[in-house]
């Protein structure tokens, strides 16, 4: 595939950085939609969203080099190009929810019920993201065969781009997508439901995410790895495992208490 989706005065416009900025665009249009209801400040919730944004992509950044820094020492001008690739998702998460809570706490905002607001945007902007992925032949799986691919229903136009060097691979970015995609729908029903509880839908989105992270990552073959063990893995079973302890300790609470669609909690004080 051509990274490339075209050139102004000779400078090259990559398809992974105009997806990325196609999944933040829209992901902050749903985050003020949202936000209108609480009657949250906009000039706020934008602030927050471009220094989450800012930092995140900072952070993603920082996270990659870190787990490849053995490469990175060599070629620091490298550090800086981000339209080729190498942003890991587990770091962009920790810095912008380090960003929001430095911010709403200045901002008098509730902190879990704006990353409510905003997990829904985030998973949405992961599935068109990862898009990149498959215009840069990058966050491929283990090499297979046409036959194979076909018998998955692949579309054809992904199997094609999966042919690398003359080989096939797993298209692993597709799946992620499409697990990102469906996590997007099941997030907006769960935010819908009557007695939802503030962080619920944060943490669903960690158990999701991290439940399907696992397992497409042990097909990756470009992973980031610790002690000989896939960071990305060792990350989701310790998310995991933290958000399912946060839903019983929220829902061991009164069964009114803290109700996410209560529009008047929401509110700047």
């Amino acid at each position: 595939m051509n990274p490339v989706i075209f050139t102004i005065f000779d400078i090259p416009i990559k398809w992974y950085s105009i997806l990325i900025l196609i999944g933040i665009i829209i992901g902050i249009i749903l985050i003020m939609h949202e936000a209108k209801k609480f009657k949250l400040d906009k000039e706020k919730i934008f602030n927050i969203c471009f220094y989450a944004i800012l930092f995140g992509i900072i952070g993603a950044r920082l996270y990659y080099v870190l787990f490849n820094i053995s490469y990175y020492r060599y070629n620091l001008i490298e550090i800086f190009e981000i339209w080729n690739g190498g942003l890991a998702i587990h770091g962009g998460l920790i810095a912008g929810a380090i960003t929001v809570y430095v911010y709403t706490k200045d901002y008098k905002i509730d902190f879990m019920r704006f990353l409510d607001i905003v997990v829904p945007s985030v998973i949405l902007a992961q599935a068109i993201g990862r898009w990149g992925n498959f215009f840069n032949s990058e966050a491929h799986g283990f090499a297979t065969t046409i036959t194979e691919l076909q018998r998955l229903h692949i579309p054809n136009f992904i199997i094609q781009g999966m042919h690398i060097g003359g080989v096939y691979y797993l298209p692993t970015f597709y799946f992620e997508s499409l697990w990102c995609l469906l996590g997007f729908i099941v997030l907006l029903i769960i935010r819908r439901l009557k007695y939802v509880k503030v962080g619920t839908t944060t943490a669903v989105y960690l158990m999701w995410y991290s439940f399907g992270r696992f397992f497409i990552e042990a097909w990756r073959t470009d992973s980031l790895m610790f002690g000989g063990f896939k960071i990305a893995q060792i990350v989701s079973v310790l998310l995991f495992v933290a958000s399912i302890v946060y839903i019983i300790y929220i829902y061991n609470k009164g069964k009114y208490s803290n109700l996410y669609n209560d529009i008047n909690k929401g509110r700047v004080n």
